[in-house]
């Protein structure tokens, strides 16, 4: 497995997460310095061992990866290719521009880590020395999806030798700067970090091959796309690099955005009805207001719900639910915009680990929490946007896995299924909970005796929202 650089000062890796070398020849160039001969062939005779377990008729063998990518694949247990690797792969391996539409959870992570890693190794064909300034660049709207983009690179490269690395905002800046200016490949990045290493000329971007952006969408409700054209703008020509963009949604808004951005690109999307993962049983229960906390505590008293994620749509709305449920002695963490950088990656890990069973998060924070086995997505309130609806739900049913999507839909936030059920191409099942899940148990001994507020509670400034104001897009 990959070594982990040297830890910065809060216990975080400092950037570079290289694997091993894959042959003896990258011990020549000083890739890993340290490493013997005998360790190169140690790691190539791992990766022939890693392909023979990959079966004959294994979709990737038939796009002609190099056999260290596909080794990877195999450590990885891929059996089979999503819809968006299928549609997408062999034009992004193909070198031409890719936009493509893709949820969170359908693959498309690992279809532009294998397009960049193949482009990888081609060059070094014909020059394997290390490059001093990066060739693909990675952009991510939030530093969760940054931090898990670069993991994904780290396992899915495990018998290449690329130097990669991420940049974020609120940790260890002179660490990665440090590492920037020692030399990387591949660098996966948020868009406000960067800048600060570009007007610093910490790093040079002039030599990206492969640029991608990831989550166009979010980049544009978050206000990212104006930071997006400056580093843009310090990249390689349209048509002297290959640039490849995802979204959750392809809208125009979008389309008019990148225009600028991409070369003759070739659109890929997936089908309305893969929106949602066939593996997520979605269900709707029509309760009202004041029963949803007890409805609530009823589902996480199912010892099926072993790994949670409850969304609010505020992060007040977080916090107070967050309060009641460690009330009734029940372990969770919040994820928002005001909980400290280091402290949201601590309660990811222990999510990961299985040491917290449940997180309560905002749309926002919730984006970056990319967690194989989550059981349970629970809407305590129905999301303002249907786009936000698929984005939540997407964190479970992950890899094959099975998941359960419950929503609560009270007379405070019923009126947006129509429109959630038109963009997800279908009808939403909506049931009544049985009446003994709507009973609120005693606090148990410790306990504060006080029931969990429902959705429509009182908000800062003393009035009381009967309606969720709609988001405006940008």
């Amino acid at each position: 497995p990959a070594a982990p650089a040297a830890p910065a000062a809060d216990g975080l890796p400092r950037g570079v997460l290289s694997p091993h070398p894959a042959d003896p020849a990258d011990l020549e160039h000083g890739h890993r310095a340290g490493h013997h001969r005998e360790r190169g062939q140690s790691v190539r005779r791992q990766w022939q061992d890693a392909l023979r377990e990959l079966a004959a008729d294994n979709p990737f063998r038939a796009l002609s990866l190099d056999d260290r990518i596909l080794a990877g694949v195999a450590d990885l247990g891929f059996t089979a290719m999503t819809a968006i690797q299928a549609q997408a792969l062999p034009h992004c391996l193909a070198g031409k521009d890719v936009a493509g539409r893709a949820q969170t959870g359908t693959g498309k992570t690992a279809a532009f880590l294998v397009t960049i890693l193949q482009d990888f190794l081609r060059q070094r064909q014909t020059d394997s020395a290390p490059r001093a300034t990066p060739s693909y660049l990675v952009l991510a709207p939030t530093r969760e999806l940054a931090i898990q983009i670069d993991k994904d690179a780290g396992h899915l490269a495990r018998y290449v030798p690329i130097r990669h690395m991420v940049v974020y905002g609120g940790a260890g800046y002179k660490g990665q700067a440090e590492t920037l200016t020692a030399g990387v490949d591949l660098v996966t990045a948020t868009p406000g970090r960067l800048i600060d290493y570009l007007r610093s000329r910490t790093v040079d971007l002039s030599k990206v091959r492969i640029l991608v952006i990831d989550e166009a969408d979010r980049m544009l409700d978050m206000g990212f796309i104006p930071d997006v054209r400056r580093i843009i703008a310090q990249l390689p020509r349209t048509e002297r690099r290959q640039t490849l963009l995802f979204s959750a949604t392809l809208s125009n808004e979008i389309l008019r955005v990148a225009q600028g951005w991409l070369k003759s690109p070739v659109m890929v999307e997936a089908e309305a009805e893969e929106l949602v993962a066939a593996d997520i049983q979605q269900v709707i229960y029509a309760v009202s207001a004041k029963d949803k906390g007890a409805l609530l505590l009823s589902l996480l008293a199912d010892p099926a719900a072993e790994r949670v994620l409850i969304f609010r749509n505020r992060r007040d709305q977080c916090d107070r639910l967050a309060d009641k449920l460690l009330a009734y002695n029940i372990d969770c963490a919040v994820m928002s915009g005001d909980v400290p950088q280091n402290r949201r990656l601590r309660v990811l890990e222990d999510f990961r680990a299985g040491r917290l069973r449940v997180i309560v998060a905002t749309d926002v924070a919730g984006r970056g929490i990319h967690v194989d086995n989550i059981t349970h997505v629970i809407n305590f309130d129905l999301p303002y946007e249907p786009d936000d609806y698929v984005h939540r739900i997407g964190r479970t049913g992950r890899a094959g896995a099975k998941g359960l999507a419950i929503s609560f839909a009270c007379e405070e936030s019923a009126f947006v299924l129509p429109e959630i059920e038109q963009y997800v191409g279908h009808p939403l099942p909506v049931t009544q909970p049985a009446e003994g899940m709507l009973r609120l148990p005693h606090p148990p001994p410790g306990g504060r005796p006080r029931a969990l507020e429902p959705a429509g509670e009182t908000i800062p400034g003393g009035e009381r929202r009967s309606r969720p104001r709609r988001r405006t897009r940008r």
